[in-house]
């Protein structure tokens, strides 16, 4: 708990990855890709309960070896390609019918968030009295300078004509990181997005902001791995 309020932390990981086969329990530095985020949550001085979300039978019983409750098997019509993390999430509040104050969305792609990482944003939600918090990463490319092709000509996507494009005088961008989404439950309920106006930013640096999806982002995570010493 965090000054009283419960805490639920929630990781989705389904069976089905195309890029990386077997993506979730393919083991990074020797260790499955969910055990990362299974460590950090339990590692966390706020998290009342760690359950994980899955269709698959290995997915499940990896995550009751590394510590997670695997109270439910999520039904296939949720895991399907198109199926969206806020049905998800619906599911899992319905399934296990008890109240809590907090959700923390932990995705297993983000292998180097750290319970450090989990309590300081937590700590900040509370601070803040937030509704919603999303960990961000500051965009190295500023949208400024992004260009879609009309015409054979080059468009940007937001009108910079007669602009001298410095990208010391424009204003720090940020995009979503993947490593923490953190709500109010009632507000979630809701709003049913994390895409809202109340959402609050909670800033990462460094390799936490590594997202793996493709090979390129798992061979990468192999170097950052054994670079950090955590192979």
């Amino acid at each position: 708990m965090i000054e009283g309020k419960s805490v639920l932390a929630l990781i989705t990981a389904r069976g089905g990855s195309k890029g990386i086969p077997g993506k979730n329990i393919k083991p990074l530095a020797g260790k499955p890709l969910i055990a990362w985020s299974i460590e950090a949550a339990r590692a966390s001085r706020y998290v009342d309960r760690l359950v994980v979300s899955s269709d698959a039978g290995d997915i499940l019983e990896v995550a009751r070896r590394y510590g997670a409750e695997v109270p439910f098997t999520r039904p296939e019509a949720l895991a399907a390609d198109d199926t969206g993390s806020m049905e998800v999430i619906l599911h899992a509040l319905q399934a296990l019918d008890q109240p809590y104050d907090y959700l923390l969305l932990l995705q297993p792609t983000s292998p180097f968030r750290t319970a450090a990482d989990i309590d300081d944003a937590l700590e900040q939600t509370v601070r803040e009295g937030a509704s919603l918090t999303v960990s961000v990463a500051r965009l190295k490319k500023h949208p400024m300078f992004m260009y879609k092709v009309e015409g054979g000509k080059l468009v940007p996507f937001f009108d910079n004509s007669g602009t001298q494009l410095r990208r010391q005088d424009m204003p720090a961008a940020f995009e979503h990181n993947g490593a923490l989404y953190i709500a109010r439950v009632p507000y979630l309920l809701q709003a049913r997005s994390f895409n809202t106006p109340e959402a609050t930013p909670y800033v990462m640096d460094g390799p936490v902001n590594l997202d793996i999806d493709t090979p390129e982002d798992w061979e990468q995570a192999e170097r950052l791995a054994a670079r950090l010493g955590l192979a």
